[in-house]
């Protein structure tokens, strides 16, 4: 079989759909299949630790696109499938079937599964993970009135099914390696807001907490263990102590890889006519100039069309600042930037630290690195322009609400 024109994505989530879509807009006529490994057809995953977890959004809101727009665009959907290998040489990959599909062009969008907890009990039939979509009817099932739910890991995702599971009204506590949750992404100074939000909606917090072992009978846990003889007992226990990108295609393949799957600024991987993108793909940024593994929505958002007009042979650059967002309680918030942890001068707030609706500013001398808005809307643009101007900012008129952001544009 040659493989002609035929393009194939490996991947069902939001990378994978957005590329078959981007493909076909941009003049993509051939043959197009996309390789899930669930039932489900993409599907965007935010939902899973927000609405969706909370009953505020039905299921079929979480899909990409209607069910009937692969057929409509003659997309081929070969779902609850496994890739057993790629062969760049041949130009093939192979299903676990043994069937073998040539292909022209290969996106990777492989994403990434949560990093599993290495001690004694993690096995247990009642510790929960977040990833898929019945990990969301998991937990939701889980939350409810006075149940004791133990959040391992005080991240975004930890951080969200602590809210979903105090909004049922579950006993809730989250156990963080840090002093403060988020420390690490955001530092003391935000990080604060966010333990603060948690402890005023009834979340206890242990901070620097080592968890020994998961208790339990029957199959079931029904405790946490903790380093200092604590046990803290729990009806489900949710693990959120990060993600792993899924590289193991890519890597077997002799592709190269480093904390996902390498790429240029293109998103071309070290194989001829594969590409990668979403969680899995660890970009040139010609802004940072290094590479960059984003592990949030908006990367699986936009990486596709520019995988895509590649993978058609055009020129595209994928540079676009790395933006996440969360809910929580009566919070929202968007964060547009990028800052390594230690790499920012101080932070610089403007507008109701205490009453949760400011704008945040990290800086390192007079730029701006990232920006954050909490309960503040429509600022996006804005903050964007801030940081990719490089200009030297004022502190005093970046804190001052009176002065426009955009007044402060060079």
């Amino acid at each position: 079989m040659s493989p002609g024109n035929n393009f194939v994505i490996v991947g069902g989530g939001l990378a994978a759909a957005r590329a078959a879509e981007a493909l076909r807009e941009n003049g993509h006529d051939g043959p197009l299949l996309v390789i899930g490994d669930e039932r489900e057809r993409p599907y965007v995953r935010p939902p899973l630790s927000k609405g969706y977890l909370l009953g505020k959004e039905n299921r079929e809101s979480v899909f990409v696109h209607p069910a009937q727009w692969y057929a409509e665009h003659d997309v081929e959907l070969l779902l609850g499938k496994h890739v057993r290998s790629v062969d760049p040489h041949t130009g093939e990959i192979e299903l676990d079937s043994g069937w073998r599909v040539p292909y022209a062009r290969l996106l990777l969008a492989t994403g990434s599964s949560p990093r599993p907890l290495a001690v004694p009990g993690a096995d247990l039939d009642n510790v929960l993970y977040l990833r898929r979509v019945g990990d969301s009817e998991r937990l939701r099932a889980a939350f409810t009135e006075g149940a004791r739910v133990v959040v391992i890991g005080g991240g975004w995702i930890g951080l969200e099914t602590a809210a979903a599971a105090r909004t049922a009204g579950a006993d809730v506590t989250v156990l963080e390696h840090a002093e403060l949750p988020l420390q690490k992404v955001l530092g003391r100074e935000a990080a604060r807001v966010f333990a603060r939000l948690h402890e005023e909606h009834g979340v206890r917090l242990r901070p620097r907490a080592e968890v020994e072992r998961i208790t339990g009978s029957g199959g079931r846990a029904d405790g946490v263990l903790l380093a200092d003889g604590t046990r803290l007992a729990a009806d489900a226990v949710v693990v959120g102590v990060g993600i792993t990108p899924n590289v193991r295609l890519a890597r077997e393949a002799g592709l190269e890889v480093r904390n996902g799957i390498v790429t240029d600024e293109g998103l071309r991987t070290s194989a001829p006519g594969v590409f990668a993108a979403g969680d899995v793909a660890n970009a040139l940024h010609p802004r940072f100039g290094r590479h960059l593994r984003v592990e949030h929505w908006a990367n699986a958002l936009h990486q596709p069309h520019t995988a895509a007009l590649g993978m058609l042979g055009k020129e595209a650059v994928y540079d676009r600042l790395p933006y996440f967002y969360t809910d929580q309680y009566d919070l929202g918030m968007e964060y547009t930037g990028y800052v390594e942890p230690g790499a920012y001068d101080r932070v610089v707030f403007r507008g109701d630290v205490e009453g949760r609706r400011f704008l945040a500013f990290w800086m390192s001398g007079g730029r701006v690195l990232a920006g954050m808005n909490v309960n503040v809307w429509d600022v996006v643009d804005s903050v964007r322009a801030l940081v990719e101007s490089g200009a030297e900012f004022d502190d005093a008129a970046l804190a001052d609400p009176d002065v426009p952001l955009g007044s402060l544009l060079p």
